[in-house]
């Protein structure tokens, strides 16, 4: 029997929300980094830049970014050290497009694969790192367990994602916002209401802070921790291999 994932709020199968995820990026990967800004009021600059500050990359660090999109994440990092060595992972090849014509320089490599089955061998990366995609990948705990199997014993799990809100007042603002504003950006500025219905239900559905820990931990990660930005809007979580 396959398993069962969703899609925002509709059940489908692993292979369905693979393919439904696809679309929807392929669709929006034209105006990605323009959305990013209008939809979180380029909070999502600050967010990012804080969480490469938590991954503090070093000139010695082999590290992988995965569903690195239009590769913000990449171009933070250059800016602490342009010649770091990141492999940079997405499954969606309009979105590697994109981030092929925004990263010129440095020691990088692209690769289109997917999170829950990658080629690279056991032990190989110093640092993983995923923004904004987890939510997007059928089968968060494959893609975590992967992210162990690649990483070299005391290397260093880093993830940034839309999580829950602490206080309640916070958290009727923000779901109204997510359900009804998202969406309506969508429409207006990419003619696509459709793809930002998906994100804001993506969120909804997506693990709270404890659950992810909790998943993080039974993928064999250790001294695992979250810390909450703006409320728990985002959070970045952080595990050890050892």
């Amino acid at each position: 029997m396959s398993k069962i994932s969703n899609f925002g709020y509709t059940k489908v199968t692993i292979k369905e929300k693979t393919k439904l995820v696809q679309k929807v990026f392929s669709d929006v990967a034209f105006n990605y980094d323009l959305m990013n800004d209008v939809m979180s009021f380029g909070a999502h600059r600050l967010w990012k830049s804080k969480f490469i500050d938590i991954v503090n990359p070093t000139y010695s660090d082999k590290i992988i970014d995965v569903g690195s999109g239009s590769g913000d994440l990449v171009l933070e990092i250059q800016k602490r050290y342009l010649n770091a060595k990141i492999d940079i992972v997405d499954l969606n090849k309009e979105m590697l497009e994109e981030g092929r014509k925004r990263i010129k320089k440095g020691n990088v490599s692209f690769y289109k694969q997917n999170a829950e089955s990658l080629s690279f061998a056991n032990n190989s990366y110093d640092k993983y790192v995923v923004s904004f995609c987890l939510r997007n990948i059928s089968d968060i705990d494959k893609s975590l367990k992967e992210a162990f199997r690649i990483l070299k014993p005391g290397g260093q799990y880093y993830c940034l994602e839309f999580s829950r809100p602490n206080s309640f007042i916070i958290s009727n603002i923000y779901s109204y916002y997510k359900s009804n504003l998202i969406p309506a950006f969508g429409k207006i500025f990419s003619n696509n209401r459709d793809a930002y219905n998906y994100l804001s239900e993506s969120i909804d559905m997506f693990p709270s802070q404890e659950d992810l820990k909790e998943k993080m931990g039974y993928a064999g990660f250790k001294s695992v921790k979250f810390i909450d930005l703006f409320d728990g809007i985002v959070s970045i979580h952080t595990g050890y291999k050892y």
